[in-house]
């Protein structure tokens, strides 16, 4: 099972870095390159603990659906969502954010299982992974910029 795990260090406080990371509404914008947007449970807003949303997205040239859940929530230090439904066979994404002298610590864990068994694999080492690692790393780059600049203001007050 392929694993991804990012760190991204922020100059914000750990709460705001939090909040930014289960916005429907910041997730749209980090993901406007792939038509992404929400069209079923949680559709705007900040998503927490047993709430789903359902994603259809442009990948490879493909629209396709995805459902996730949040399975674990401990704010302002962890959160997890799994895939309920989707292109994967499963995949879980994992959140945890940890503050220190202004500075929060954002580490991704994704965990993933490709479909299509040895096709599956295959494609995992040809490009799905690095795919995917670009995908969060465009992510967190938005919810970098946003904590920073102070542009988190226009999605909700702390």
């Amino acid at each position: 099972m392929p694993k991804i795990e990012l760190h991204t260090e922020i100059q914000a406080a750990r709460k705001i870095v939090f909040d930014l990371s289960r916005s429907i509404d910041l997730h749209k914008v980090s993901t406007a390159h792939t038509q992404e947007t929400a069209v079923a449970g949680k559709t705007s807003g900040f998503i927490g603990l047993n709430e789903t949303v359902t994603w259809r997205a442009k990948h490879f040239g493909i629209y396709q659906k995805m459902t996730v859940r949040i399975t674990a929530f401990e704010s302002p230090d962890y959160f997890a969502d799994e895939m309920v439904r989707g292109a994967f066979r499963e995949f879980k994404h994992e959140h945890y954010f940890k503050e220190s002298g202004g500075i929060t610590v954002m580490t991704d864990v994704f965990n993933y299982r490709s479909p299509l068994g040895f096709v599956g694999r295959w494609a995992d080492v040809l490009f799905l992974k690095e795919y995917m690692t670009d995908l969060l790393a465009t992510r967190n780059r938005v919810i970098k910029e946003f904590a920073e600049s102070g542009k988190w203001k226009t999605l909700f007050t702390v």
